[in-house]
């Protein structure tokens, strides 16, 4: 779709990825975007510079998933809407409840709202967790649902559930599956928060950042902003009915990892490495890379930012912040 003088409404907006993507889509010629959050998780801080942008609002109603009649309210004017609020991995295992109201009773609220107030085009964050460990390398579009956790199911729903709303309804739809993001206003501080923070946070008081199994474990790690861009690229995109690895297709192992962060932070301190707890174990994948070459055909998305430019980038906002 066409975004100029559109309004786009963004589900989880005042998120870690969602700030972000309002960013990103306040670049264009964007008529309006309407933020839509419930600031469980995302912060009024993350939104401070996008609302001195007159075309940037945030809905005043609340921004509750499970309301139906709130979402329907705030999609009224919605030409395209960009979901991407979530309960997120770790979160999932200890409230798999809770991951099913909010990812998947969830999700089915913002489709059914969206073919009632006839949205041109919805673009659905997925994630790799769809796939489980790596199958295959890279990992393309086809790779087969390997998942093992509540995360990755919830979002295996969000998925099929997409597709059916396509087919019953005709809903205009692309969905992303994010490979490892990272970078500024990721939570720090929580107990879910990623491996980066973590081991950022051990470094910063003088510890020796611990990593779970022998640091073989490899992933791809995709930096904030370009995951933004990807969102606005999938609502501009034609294609629909399709889903997209959002990642780099460059694979890192997490001993590789440390040994940058180390580099770039000037410490001497060692990595600690210990055996996985058997619920760990479980629940966290060893090995994913993606296939990049289907987002770049479909959407003409290519990540820009490298590993050690993103991890700069992100040390020098810890800084400031």
């Amino acid at each position: 779709m066409k975004v100029e003088g559109k309004t786009i409404l963004v589900i989880g907006g005042a998120g870690f990825i969602g700030s972000h993507v309002v960013e990103e889509l306040l670049k264009t010629d964007v008529g309006k975007v309407l933020v839509y959050d419930n600031f469980s998780r995302g912060k009024m801080a993350h939104l401070s510079a996008v609302l001195e942008d007159s075309r940037c609002e945030i809905y005043s109603h609340g921004g509750d998933l499970g309301d139906l009649d709130l979402l329907n309210d705030a999609m009224k004017e919605a030409d395209g809407v960009l979901h991407l609020a979530a309960v997120w991995l770790l979160h999932c295992e200890e409230f798999p409840r809770t991951a099913f109201q909010v990812n998947v009773e969830g999700t089915f609220n913002v489709l059914e709202a969206c073919v009632d107030n006839e949205v041109e085009k919805l673009v659905f964050s997925s994630s790799a967790s769809v796939y489980g460990d790596a199958m295959e390398t890279p990992m393309t579009e086809s790779h087969p649902f390997n998942n093992r956790n509540f995360y990755g199911s919830t979002k295996i729903a969000g998925e099929a559930m997409c597709r059916a709303f396509h087919d019953r309804h005709g809903l205009d739809y692309v969905g992303l599956r994010y490979m490892n993001v990272y970078g500024p206003r990721q939570d720090q501080d929580a107990a879910y928060t990623g491996v980066i923070p973590i081991m950022l946070n051990k470094i910063g008081v003088g510890e020796n950042p611990e990593v779970n199994g022998d640091g073989s474990q490899a992933y791809d790690f995709i930096y904030v902003e370009d995951v933004a861009r990807a969102n606005v690229r999938g609502l501009q995109t034609e294609a629909s009915d399709e889903f997209y690895n959002v990642g780099t297709g460059r694979q890192t192992s997490i001993r590789d990892l440390c040994d940058v962060i180390l580099e770039l932070t000037g410490s001497d301190l060692k990595v600690t490495y210990k055996p996985y707890a058997d619920d760990d174990a479980r629940q966290f994948v060893q090995n994913r890379i993606a296939c990049t070459q289907k987002a770049k055909r479909d959407l003409g998305f290519d990540a820009n930012i490298d590993l050690r430019e993103g991890l700069r980038r992100l040390l020098e906002w810890r800084g400031a912040s």
